[in-house]
């Protein structure tokens, strides 16, 4: 059943949401029936260091990462140490750099604004702030930002905080069970209130014949007004997650998996032609979500997509000048040794990225935030224009690569 707007939030999802009980927290009996990888709460992903003590989500979109950890069954968000314990993991942590390293809250195994999580979310946001860091923090949500949440977000006053909601709008109840309607209005009460944090329209996953239609382009495109920026991207469709959609009979939307998101070349077209054709209102579109954020905050990418400059076609020039200046090929000397000490080897430098062998995306990222320079795998090439994304939906691959 789809979950309605309509209904009035929960008493415990009003202002009252920061005065609950911490959640419980696993025990040793319960965490030795998860998997490893789960309990590691903190991940390295391309927008920043993520940090993943808080676990279950009772939401159930069909396409959640969730399945790659084998706890999608997990409705009811439990703890796997205090907001203390993290956040001392977090700042301790070997790949973080104080004021460099970017970070994601609670992104991977729940919704940070689940009212049971929300406190969490809160006291951590607290605790970063606390430190006196200056870092990006990212907190992605699909669920109700009530005005009194967004003056607690407002109330930091060190880190660089941004806010993307998650918009779909797929109508597939089984696909997504939550309407979309809720981020709609937590997307438009999130920017209305922004003051100190920014507030991203994360328009996804966009699917081909699920949420494509014109109708739709157009409604997400008018919602991107109440948006300091905008990132449109596609789906994860692991093998994971397509086995999900077989056992329950949804409507698969490729006939493969992949490993990289999917977008078809012809949807990314169809939209940005939807765009261009508006009248001025919208905020800017985005490829990357580093690329979104950074605008939003008026600093140059941290995840040096500048190097791959046919990203930079849609950006507006300011920011587009603001990523010239700060992008610098970085000396050989010192890539080779970073490389060497992460355990991977140099290949190249080129125009576009570093490029080495022998090292997991964890590590490649951790000199990506550090350089401010893209970082590839000798193994997996990025194709021009493709944007890192799946081969799915892209003309047949042809001999203009680069790693």
């Amino acid at each position: 059943m789809t979950i309605s707007p309509t209904s009035p939030a929960p008493a415990q999802d009003r202002p009252t949401a920061t005065s609950r009980k911490p959640l419980p927290i696993l025990t040793e009996q319960q965490r030795a029936g998860l998997r490893p990888d789960l309990l590691e709460v903190i991940e390295n992903r391309k927008s920043g260091l993520s940090l993943n003590h808080v676990i279950g989500c009772p939401l159930d979109c069909g396409y959640c990462v969730r399945h790659l950890f084998d706890n999608f069954a997990m409705k009811v968000p439990r703890a796997l140490m205090s907001d203390e314990q993290a956040v001392d993991q977090l700042v301790g942590h070997p790949f973080f750099q104080p004021h460099v390293t970017p970070i994601q809250l609670l992104n991977r195994a729940t919704d940070p604004m689940l009212p049971a999580v929300k406190p969490h979310t809160f006291a951590t946001l607290r605790l970063l702030d606390a430190h006196k860091l200056t870092n990006h923090v990212l907190v992605i949500s699909r669920w109700r930002v009530t005005p009194e949440d967004c003056a607690v977000l407002n109330s930091f006053r060190n880190i660089k905080l941004t806010l993307l909601i998650t918009h779909s709008g797929i109508e597939h109840e089984q696909v997504e069970p939550v309407d979309s309607t809720i981020a709609a209005t937590s997307l438009r009460t999130a920017f209305e209130h922004a003051e100190r944090y920014r507030t991203i329209l994360y328009w996804r996953p966009i699917v081909p014949g699920l949420n494509d239609s014109d109708e739709h382009l157009s409604r997400a495109l008018d919602l991107s007004q109440y948006a300091h920026a905008t990132v449109f991207t596609g789906l994860f469709y692991k093998d994971q997650i397509r086995a999900y959609y077989r056992d329950h009979g949804l409507p698969e939307p490729y006939q493969d998996g992949a490993r990289r998101k999917v977008f078809p070349e012809a949807l990314e077209q169809r939209i940005l032609a939807a765009a261009q054709s508006r009248p001025a209102g919208g905020s800017p579109l985005f490829r990357k979500t580093s690329c979104a954020v950074t605008y939003a905050h008026g600093v140059a990418d941290y995840n040096g997509h500048y190097g791959i400059r046919e990203l930079c076609d849609i950006c507006p020039a300011a920011q587009v000048q603001r990523c010239a200046k700060a992008w610098t090929p970085p000396q050989t000397r010192k890539v080779a040794a970073m490389t060497k000490a992460l355990g991977g080897r140099l290949i190249t430098i080129n125009d576009r990225a570093v490029v080495v062998d022998g090292l997991d995306e964890q590590r490649r990222y951790v000199m990506q935030h550090s350089l401010g320079y893209q970082v590839h795998d000798v193994t997996k090439p990025h194709h021009p224009h493709r944007h890192g994304r799946a081969d799915l939906g892209w003309p047949a691959m042809t001999k203009e690569t680069t790693p």
